[in-house]
């Protein structure tokens, strides 16, 4: 369990779901982890529970300031910076439903997401890239999403901000080639994940199982995935295995972006 020996991550949105199987993963691998969040308190308690090689810094993704703060940390603290993943994200939908559609989203709905989102994006790949220019490697990791793939019309903003990402992780990665330097930049597609986000839209009561259903009826593998197949990838493009790896998307989606799903149906014979 040494994938990541002695390697200096930082991992944004780490409190809870894909962010904290990450850094978990991380831990286990042998990294020495940043969990950032703005949730101080769960990120401190996660933190706490992985270990002497983890630590927690609060991070607001949006804010330039912050990013300069934390990076700086890092480096006076370990004289480096191996991995940097950008998973701190939100849906838009986080204080209850609100038109997210082409034609009616407000403005000030489409600038938070993508505020979020993208900019924060743009910033942790912005300070990766310092950071590590000195030693001249690194791994720079996006989250994007199957929803950065297709278009989601009840969610525009979080779909575009999403491709958006997608697209950025790219030109980094030519960028950092360009500059001479074994950066790589990868980005990660998921789908229908099971994070604490679809909670209170699947329940807990006698239901739950039926709404599950409902919700994975289109995808070929017939299920939700799970936060620790994500951090399989990451642990993956962290690590020395994938060196010749950049620019690259990975999807994790059960197989939905493989075409339509086909259930199998009985043929009658004479």
């Amino acid at each position: 369990m040494s994938r990541l020996h002695q390697k200096v991550a930082l991992v944004t949105g780490a409190a809870r779901g894909i962010g904290a199987a990450i850094a978990t993963q991380f831990v286990k691998q042998g990294a020495i982890v940043f969990l950032t969040d703005i949730d101080d308190v769960l990120g401190l308690q996660l933190a706490v529970g992985l270990g002497a090689q983890a630590s927690y810094q609060h991070l607001d993704v949006r804010e330039e300031g912050q990013w300069q703060i934390v990076c700086e940390r890092v480096l006076q603290k370990h004289g480096r910076l191996d991995v940097v993943v950008n998973n701190a994200g939100i849906t838009g939908f986080e204080q209850g439903f609100r038109q997210h559609d082409p034609e009616h989203a407000s403005l000030e709905d489409w600038r938070a997401v993508h505020q979020t989102n993208l900019d924060g994006c743009f910033l942790g790949c912005k300070y990766a890239i310092r950071s590590m220019r000195a030693k001249g490697s690194g791994a720079i990791i996006n989250i994007s999403s199957r929803s950065g793939l297709v278009g989601i019309p009840g969610a525009a903003a979080y779909a575009s901000s999403k491709a958006a990402i997608r697209n950025h992780t790219k030109s980094v990665a030519l960028y950092c080639a360009e500059q001479g330097l074994a950066i790589r930049c990868n980005s990660i597609h998921p789908a229908a994940i099971l994070t604490p986000m679809w909670e209170p839209l699947l329940g807990n009561d006698a239901e739950r199982e039926g709404r599950v259903q409902a919700f994975v009826k289109d995808c070929p593998l017939q299920r939700f995935g799970h936060v620790d197949e994500v951090a399989a990838l990451a642990v993956l493009l962290a690590s020395d295995e994938a060196t010749y790896m950049t620019g690259t998307e990975l999807n994790i989606d059960g197989g939905m972006l493989a075409g339509t799903a086909q259930r199998p149906t009985m043929v009658k014979t004479n």
